[in-house]
């Protein structure tokens, strides 16, 4: 009987119900399902929180500020890989707070510390109330079953270490630094709100409670089970901060580039994988593969378009298509024989997607920004008198080091915005060709259309009866495509004057990151129909000739396949979940790369913003 484990993330549940995750997890382990055991006084629990499990906890992270990847938050945040400062990484951090201080004893008005924000910040603060300005809340945003609850513990997870991150690039405090650290490397992640950002640097829900949690504060979830804060830090030998120095730690939009950097690493997975089932649905149609061919791809030089052709035909490489085979219709219906223009394009999103979260999660988005060193003859703006008065002379509290200290709008998160709904709409873009490829297999006018047999042309009424196929309405998928259609619009700009009108624009990264992750499990779903569909095939074109061959690549992936879905096995014995379920669980917790772990170089997306030369 076949058996299925639940994806990457453990799930710890009060009750064990319901089915499948809509999360998407990395696949390099399968989770477990742990009980977990909250008291009543607890409600505002969510029902499902995901636990990571740790498989990499024996990897560090070192960060500096300027070179963390998406690889490495996925490391971290999903399989508790270790996290520590490189030496210059305290040091950069130290001479910002140190020229902030020092502006300060200059008098220079600086936002948020010795003046008010928000609508506030015309209004002058004492030297003692500038003294403890933290500019951060430590009393946790929380009261039982007011708002839903972040149920992912890899959130809350890369949130933490993006901020860690990008606290080199700012005034932190390092008491504040080492602490965020420590909280990673014992798996203590607070609780949070999951909602309540406009995504301006605007999440206190998760800001706050990061900080609440390090001066004892709120709840926490550590190691997977839920308590107070300074139960968890006592358990790990972990001391309280005050609130007092000051605890924010890094990015202002550390929640939204965090689920950015999660929505990148699990839309990469979905493409690795449309490309590899496309290849078995090229195969399963008996298709022709002369569009894909790099002469017939010079003639229209788009690098990902013609990347994601070069990479279908090495998966193909050594199968049957390129041999003479009567019966092979001349064209393939245009979701076929165009899909790879789709998912090429997709990946060009993708890579744009990426290339801008890379880039956000080693940037400084704080206002004040505190420049150390910089010098007013590096520019003729900053020697103007008007940027003179943000010019801090340099003193006792820095050393004599001069630079400057200026109000920003660093916190924007555009053009990273932007391209979430890019990569959102031209993943669904390509799931339009998924959709239709699966119901051309159907098509029956007047005969055979696409196809070229039906599976009771080759099939014996026992096979047929034994096979996992229509077991289900086969318009599943069609709902699948109609829910992927609903979430691939954008976001209607919004302009709210909040405090009195200093904030008035919002980026709503939460909402276009929860959008496109959306997609993206919907797209897997849609992805395990498409695999069912392909498989079935594959068994009916060897039933029709035993000698076909599918390639290494193809063949690999649907004998993995047939390990958890037999071909043949009496209806009984099958799983009871939908096979389009089964199939989705199998790509969750199975890496594409497994199959093809490598193929033609990528282009460099500087390589696509150049117009194809490479600069």
């Amino acid at each position: 009987m076949f058996k299925l484990r639940r994806n990457t993330h453990s799930l710890v549940v009060g009750t064990l119900i319901g089915c499948v995750a809509s999360a998407i997890a990395s696949p390099m382990v399968v989770a477990q399902a742990v009980q977990d055991q909250p008291s009543p006084s607890q409600p505002q629990a969510p029902q499902y929180y995901y636990s990571i499990h740790p498989t990499m906890a024996d990897r560090t992270v070192t960060l500096t500020g300027h070179d963390l990847t998406i690889e490495q938050v996925i490391e971290v945040s999903r399989y508790g890989a270790q996290v520590r400062y490189d030496a210059s990484a305290l040091k950069q951090s130290a001479a910002a707070r140190a020229l902030r201080d020092e502006a300060v004893a200059e008098n220079i008005p600086v936002y948020g510390v010795n003046r008010g924000a928000g609508d506030m910040r015309q209004i002058k603060k004492t030297p003692q109330q500038a003294d403890t300005a933290s500019g951060f809340a430590v009393e946790p945003m929380l009261g039982a079953g007011a708002l839903p609850e972040v149920s992912h513990e890899d959130l809350m997870r890369a949130d933490m270490l993006i901020g860690a991150n990008t606290a080199a690039l700012g005034p932190s405090n390092p008491d504040a630094m080492n602490l965020v650290v420590a909280l990673l490397n014992d798996r203590i992640t607070p609780v949070a709100y999951s909602i309540g950002t406009l995504g301006e640097a605007d999440f206190p829900a998760a800001s706050n409670n990061i900080s609440a949690t390090m001066t004892g504060h709120g709840e926490v979830y550590y190691k997977g089970v839920r308590m107070k804060a300074a139960e968890a830090l006592a358990q790990a030998g972990l001391k309280p901060l005050s609130a007092s120095g000051g605890i924010g730690v890094g990015a202002e939009n550390a929640y939204g580039d965090a689920r950015a950097a999660l929505f990148v690493a699990d839309g990469e997975r979905a493409l690795q994988w449309a490309d590899l089932i496309y290849a078995l649905d090229k195969l399963a149609m008996d298709s022709s593969v002369s569009p894909m061919l790099a002469a017939v791809q010079a003639q229209r030089p788009f690098p990902w378009v013609n990347w994601d052709a070069a990479r279908i035909m090495d998966m193909l490489d050594g199968s049957y298509l390129f041999q003479a085979q009567s019966g092979r219709i001349l064209q393939d219906p245009e979701s076929m024989r165009a899909r790879y223009i789709r998912q090429g394009s997709a990946w060009q999103a993708w890579a744009a997607l990426r290339s801008d979260v890379q880039r956000q999660i080693n940037s400084a988005d704080y206002n004040p920004l505190v420049l150390p060193g910089v010098s007013p003859s590096e520019s003729k703006y900053l020697s103007t008198p008007y940027m003179m008065q943000f010019h801090v002379k340099g003193g006792r509290l820095n050393h004599g080091q001069q630079g400057y200290v200026f109000s920003t709008a660093n916190w924007d998160p555009y053009p990273m915005a932007n391209e979430e709904e890019a990569f959102t709409n031209a993943l669904a873009n390509a799931d339009v060709a998924v959709a239709q490829s699966i119901e051309r297999f159907t098509d029956r006018r007047p005969a055979p259309f696409f196809t070229d047999i039906l599976p009771k042309d080759v099939l014996t009424s026992e096979q047929i009866r034994k096979s996992p196929f229509l077991s289900e309405p086969f318009w599943v998928f069609m709902d699948l495509w109609q829910q992927i259609q609903t979430l691939s619009q954008s976001i209607v700009p919004e302009g709210n004057a909040t405090d009195l009108g200093v904030a008035d624009i919002e980026a709503q990264t939460r909402l276009k990151t929860t959008r496109g992750q959306e997609v993206v499990d919907l797209t897997m779903k849609l992805l395990g129909y498409d695999l069912w569909n392909a498989t079935y095939w594959l068994d009916v074109r060897r039933a029709q000739n035993a000698a076909n061959s599918f390639g290494p690549v193809a063949t690999s992936v649907w004998q993995a396949f047939r390990q958890v879905l037999p071909w043949q096995e009496e209806p009984a014995s099958r799983p009871e979940v939908p096979y389009g379920i089964v199939a989705y669980r199998f790509l969750e917790s199975t890496p594409a790369t497994r199959f093809y772990p490598a193929g033609p170089p990528m282009p460099s997306y500087s390589t696509v913003a150049a117009g194809g030369s490479t600069p």
